[in-house]
């Protein structure tokens, strides 16, 4: 009897044993039994059906004192990841300490792991059904009665309203329904269409055939006589189609709808040669793409800078060695990182090994796709979370056989099922985006060296302004580190100007754009060169205030200040997506006049357009972008010359080459150095050099114009001076005392509720236990806490968190298991604690 360790799609920290069913057959896998691995099933837990997912063949003692349940049935006929990515599940699971199920579940496209849902169904007479009622029958009662069952959504509904849930009881007992469980369909499923062949495709030629009345006619007189059969007309045109098609497209079979578009007649005629044996219907897979619409095209360059060749020098023997070896690639912004990743990845691909590429946005994935698919073709896939289910799932698939060698998307395209990948790129790798803030909280950058460590694969972390921590270990001989000091060509780094909002003659100019930006913007604009204007913020003001009382508009589901979006005239929650009318009632004071404060993307927007109506001035943000193509509309319209301004959030910061821009204005630098986060100058200073970094890439040099009311700050006075060495070691100094990391770990216990007194009581148990036991074992751990969250209520869920500082990881570990040892009795029932193991926000 062979055995498997089943990983289920819930929250179980334990693997699980099943057996094979009765009906399985087993013949073709008693040779082979791991060929069971990475196979989908549906297993019992408890009393519903889940899905699982199979980890190994295991041994059984005969004398197990305990009954094994067999596997219901397998979902699939192929493995969904090899069998060499489960070490990798298995250690992604102990060091997040997340469900290892439901990390494979993450890892895979959605819509494939379909559980148990309840179906209410009719037993008796209708009827007799109806007499059950004493009082009106309900609606759902009497659909019931004349369909005999209702669906899942619809049951459910039932179950959770009181008196429907009574209802049920009773007419449970009388057995006159059912509760049937059953499981669900994949919510994604492959795509095929109807194909046609030729049954014998010698005896179709087309040669001296044209497409004329006269050209058909002879060509159907050719086909009667090789075949003996006399063709209707319309067949020999359906057949004259596929033929003509099967030459142009150099294809054997060609999709019906093609046949369709090239004549309307060929569905009918095509059903009539197929039973006279001259075609064959088949039908095939089709692979739903994300890439749309054609993107730039760009050529390899026929030669590398001395920085690219001395950096790939490095690279290349790494990769051709097939072992693990971490690089921390720090280079300026403009000095050519894109062109080291792609050959690298030309290496990797010589030697039949894969490639995975990582960026920290969905938007930054267009730049590089760009270039990918220009370099590499058909074998490059798009895996993120802003594609369709369907496409991930086609794209998946692709990497799964083999038939793509090269994958890029955003942090979940480390899950890529890849067999061998031997090179992973992580581009701006020191971006929070990085890391997963809600349910599965992995950092795709620690992971991606992890992964590579577990395939023997070089990983290239790639940055302008690496994070502190992965320059530290670059310091510390943990990576190797390579350098790149120049741009691409004869541009240099732009001129940074500070402007000091403090001053009288900011103070005096009205508006967010302040007199030297605003003259700049003028001489830039009569050059006819491009310019770019960062705040990041979207939204038109940042909130809106009661003239009244003072208070702020507030979400009504959590406690942050409601956004004003003008275009849509509605005030928006950035946290829970809740919205208003912009024309809203104070809830404090009960007055209508509100005013907007503060400013966010629309304002400078609306500014910018009366300071320079002529000007073609375009925004991009998550509002503006949330269509793919809208903002690949965006993009190309700058590549084209055919915007003077564009305004922004981050999103235009980071990688994006625009040769023409030559000014870059950061209207408000301060807006993250005031967060309750140790990393706030940091993520400063990155935001800023980044931005900066996309003025000046073409032949004429740029300028940079930073407005902010802390110009003395070490954050902007080194992104001025583009001096990333003495912020890192101005960072280090400031983590030494208190220690942070890179010094030391943290770990953030985050408890919520709806239950604001039980979220508390809950918080101050689990600190109180991690400081018992940080006594008890000797651990070297510092428990911080409990407090509020900075946020302290989102969703209409209370927020408490507890801080565990810790330099030694296994004792971190430790206290985190013994934490989930207890959970039971140390959370609340109306409680949830999640472990977040290496924060990246603290908010």
């Amino acid at each position: 009897m062979i055995h498997l360790e089943v990983a289920v799609a819930a929250p179980l920290e334990q693997t699980l044993t099943y057996c094979l069913p009765v009906t399985a057959d087993q013949g073709a896998c008693v040779e082979q039994p791991q060929s069971y691995v990475g196979r989908r099933v549906v297993v019992w837990l408890g009393k519903q059906k889940v899905t699982g997912y199979v980890l190994d063949v295991v041994t059984i003692s005969e004398k197990t004192p305990y009954k094994i349940r067999p596997i219901s049935k397998f979902l699939d006929e192929y493995p969904l990841f090899h069998e060499n990515s489960v070490p990798f599940y298995r250690w992604v699971a102990n060091y997040y300490h997340y469900p290892l199920g439901l990390v494979i579940k993450s890892a895979l496209p959605g819509g494939l792991a379909p559980k148990s849902i309840k179906k209410l169904v009719l037993k008796t007479g209708s009827d007799e059904f109806l007499t059950l009622f004493k009082a009106e029958v309900p609606l759902w009662a009497q659909k019931l009665s004349i369909e005999g069952g209702l669906g899942a959504a619809e049951t459910a509904e039932i179950l959770t309203d009181r008196e429907g849930k009574r209802l049920l009881a009773h007419l449970t007992q009388k057995d006159a329904v059912s509760i049937e469980s059953v499981m669900a369909k994949d919510g994604v499923r492959e795509k095929s269409e109807i194909c046609y062949a030729f049954t014998s495709p010698n005896i179709f030629t087309l040669k001296d055939t044209d497409a004329s009345r006269e050209g058909v006619k002879e060509y159907r007189q050719k086909i009667s006589r090789k075949t003996g059969i006399d063709l209707k007309l319309s067949e020999v045109k359906a057949l004259y189609s596929l033929q003509n098609l099967t030459q142009k497209n150099n294809r054997d079979t060609i999709a019906l709808k093609d046949l369709r578009n090239d004549y309307s007649g060929a569905s009918k005629a095509l059903i009539a040669l197929e039973e006279k044996q001259l075609v064959v219907r088949s039908r095939k897979r089709v692979f739903r793409s994300p890439f749309g619409e054609q993107l730039r095209h760009y050529p390899r360059p026929n030669s590398l800078t001395d920085e690219q060749q001395t950096v790939l020098n490095s690279i290349y023997p790494a990769i051709r060695a097939k072992e693990f070896c971490p690089f921390l690639l720090h280079g300026v912004t403009g000095c050519g990182k894109t062109e080291v990743y792609l050959r690298a990845a030309e290496e990797t691909l010589a030697l039949g090994r894969d490639v995975i590429i990582l960026v920290p946005e969905i938007a930054l994935a267009t730049q590089l796709e760009a270039h990918l698919l220009s370099r590499f073709g058909d074998m490059v896939v798009l895996l993120h979370s802003g594609m369709s289910a369907a496409e991930r799932f086609d794209q998946f698939y692709l990497a799964l056989t083999g038939k793509a060698k090269v994958v890029i998307g955003a942090r979940s395209a480390l899950f890529a099922p890849l067999r061998d990948p031997g090179l992973i790129v992580v581009d701006e790798e020191h971006d929070a985006s990085f890391k997963q803030d809600d349910s599965f909280r992995y950092h795709g950058r620690d992971i991606a060296v992890l992964r590579a460590k577990q395939h023997g694969s070089v990983v290239i972390l790639g940055s302008a302004t690496p994070s502190i921590t992965s320059y530290a270990h670059a310091q510390a001989g943990k990576y190797t580190l390579l350098t790149m000091k120049n741009r691409v060509g004869n541009s240099s780094l732009p001129v940074v100007t500070i402007v000091d909002l403090n001053k009288k003659q900011a103070k005096e100019t009205k508006g967010i754009i302040k007199r030297e930006l605003q003259a700049k913007l003028a001489g830039n604009l009569a050059k006819g060169k491009q310019s770019i204007l960062l705040l990041n913020r979207r939204g038109f003001s940042a909130v809106v205030l009661c003239r009244d009382c003072g208070t702020p508009v507030q979400c009504t589901h959590c406690h942050v200040s409601l956004t004003l979006h003008k275009g849509k005239n509605r005030l928006i929650c950035h946290y829970c997506g809740f919205s208003t009318a912009h024309n809203s009632v104070c809830l404090e004071c009960r007055s209508t006049d509100l005013v907007p404060a503060g400013f966010g993307t629309e304002r400078v927007e609306e500014e910018v357009l009366e300071l320079f109506p002529e000007a073609r001035i375009k925004r991009l943000d998550s509002d503006t972008a949330s269509d793919r193509k809208k903002f690949l509309s965006i993009l190309s319209q700058m590549h084209e010359g055919e915007i003077d301004i564009l305004i922004g959030t981050q999103m235009i910061a980071k990688g994006h080459h625009f040769p023409n821009v030559t000014l870059v204005g950061v209207v408000w630098a301060d807006g993250g150095m005031s967060m309750p986060d140790f990393r706030a100058a940091e993520r400063t200073f990155q935001l800023i050099t980044q931005v900066t970094g996309r003025a000046g890439r073409g032949d004429e040099p740029g300028e940079v114009f930073i407005q902010t009311m802390r110009p003395d700050h070490y954050a902007i006075v080194y992104s001025r001076d583009h001096q990333y060495g003495k912020m890192f070691a101005h960072e280090m100094k400031l983590r030494q005392h208190p220690a942070f990391p890179p010094y030391l770990r943290l770990t953030v216990l985050r408890i919520q509720g709806r239950v604001e007194n039980e979220v508390q009581q809950t918080a101050v148990g689990i600190a109180r236990f991690c400081r018992q036991t940080v006594k008890k074992e000797k651990h070297r751990i510092e428990t911080l806490g409990p407090a509020p969250s900075p946020l302290d209520k989102i969703k209409d869920n209370y927020r408490w968190q507890i801080l565990l500082k810790g330099r030694c990881t296994d004792e971190m570990h430790a206290l985190c298991t013994a934490i989930k040892g207890t959970r039971q009795d140390l959370v609340g029932r109306q409680c949830t604690l999640t472990i977040d193991v290496d924060p990246e926000n603290m908010m």
